[in-house]
């Protein structure tokens, strides 16, 4: 798999950016076939740091109701990646 579907993208939210502040931790959406260490090794060659840990996590869709049909969005999977003390990711600053 190429670095740029494993990596689908970056997630930007207040509990995120909290993370990221307090523990450098960083999150992303990720292709719901990849694993821990091909999540890692994407990270680190994408954006040129070292990473500690990695921990992913499945985020099933929600059902929702448009009048009488209930539908549901689609799950995705969720990696939460640890840098190293003093790396960073500018794109995401």
């Amino acid at each position: 798999m190429e670095l740029h579907q494993i990596i689908r993208k970056a997630l930007i939210t207040e509990k995120s950016t909290v993370a990221r502040d307090a523990a450098n931790q960083y999150h992303f959406e990720v292709h719901t076939g990849a694993n821990k260490i091909e999540v890692g090794r994407a990270v680190e060659k994408l954006f040129k740091v070292k990473v500690l840990s990695v921990r992913v996590m499945n985020v099933r869709g929600k059902k929702k109701r448009t009048g009488k049909t209930v539908g549901e969005r689609r799950s995705w999977k969720k990696a939460v990646v640890t840098l190293a003390p003093g790396n960073r990711i500018e794109a995401m600053e």
